[in-house]
């Protein structure tokens, strides 16, 4: 058989702070498709898509903030997450017990800590400049690589993760001038996109395992579990509009959900590198949303540390050598 040019590295990509891994089933469909073969239709519609769910996920949470305290917007989205792929059609892989302890930790730092994170810091930020910040995902994940993969890391790598510091400090410090409480937020976001940064180089083999939708659907289903205690603390505080309820309903079937078996979907379509240009249009979407339907405020320095970023991170995401 003919070896496929398509997709020569892992099945594997990191968009949005999701490291997702190529399923069984779709490997096959992988092979057959060649790397220079264009978009189908439907292959843009998926992109498209996912893009556009994961962007807007920032809007989504700043909405739900109009009635819901985060504790409340945390778990809803889990827990709504949890369920929507618990009812997707898949072949079940069981979680071996080599692998129960690690399927916790990503509960707590792929799910629990960064969903919890987010809401908070949109108190402080806009959505715009959440999304914009999340962008660094790639670059974090690339350090943690080296750090617990001793991935030997020089040339366009280190040059992209020093573009990719840079830019997160471009975007940052209009946001840190304007005072203490914006600059917890910066620092709230930040913490969150190292947790995922962190959540990648664990997930990454264990989605090769058991496929990227069954291991999500168990991580959501116990961070759902780690996330009640806030949110329940806090339910007394929501109102429950229905426009914010609506958003974060959204936000946890389509964006926490639904998205990531659409995201393996693609993966197994067109390849993992391709699909994960994803990656660099997701604070785009979060930008131009957040400015279209919030008002967000977005200075030149923010829209040029942005630039870095996704140059930093397109470099630093390269594929490197093991020791």
């Amino acid at each position: 058989m003919t070896e496929s040019r398509r997709d020569p590295t892992p099945t594997t990509t990191t968009v949005d702070g999701v490291s997702a891994a190529l399923p069984d089933h779709h490997q096959a469909v992988s092979a057959s498709r060649p790397g220079d073969e264009q978009f189908t239709p439907t292959d843009w519609s998926l992109f498209v898509a996912v893009a556009t769910i994961w962007g807007a996920s920032f809007l989504f949470i700043d909405i739900g903030l109009d009635a819901l305290p985060p504790g409340v917007i945390t778990l809803m989205r889990v827990g709504l997450g949890a369920l929507a792929l618990a009812v997707i059609p898949r072949r079940r892989t069981p979680v071996l017990p080599a692998d129960r302890s690690r399927v916790v930790a990503l509960s707590v730092v792929w799910v629990a800590v960064p969903f919890t994170l987010f809401p908070i810091a949109e108190q402080h930020i806009s959505s715009a400049v959440a999304g914009l910040l999340n962008g660094g995902t790639p670059i974090f994940a690339a350090i943690f690589a080296v750090a617990l993969f001793r991935q030997r890391t020089r040339g366009a790598q280190l040059l992209g993760i020093a573009i990719g510091f840079v830019g997160v400090v471009l975007v940052s410090l209009p946001s840190i001038g304007d005072g203490s409480s914006e600059a917890l937020g910066v620092a709230l976001v930040v913490g969150a996109t190292v947790c995922y940064g962190l959540a990648v180089t664990i997930a990454a083999p264990l989605q090769q395992r058991y496929g990227s939708v069954n291991l999500m659907a168990n991580v959501l289903a116990l961070a759902t579990l780690w996330t009640a205690p806030y949110g329940l603390w806090q339910i007394g505080d929501a109102s429950w509009e229905l426009g914010p309820v609506l958003a974060v309903a959204v936000l946890g079937v389509l964006g926490t959900g639904v998205a990531f078996a659409l995201m393996g979907d693609l993966v197994g379509r067109v390849g993992s590198t391709r699909a994960s240009f994803i990656t660099y249009l997701i604070p785009a979407v979060a930008l131009v949303l957040g400015v279209t339907f919030r008002g967000d405020e977005v200075v030149a320095l923010e829209l040029i540390g942005i630039a870095f970023v996704i140059a930093g991170a397109v470099l630093a995401s390269r594929r490197v050598s093991v020791r």
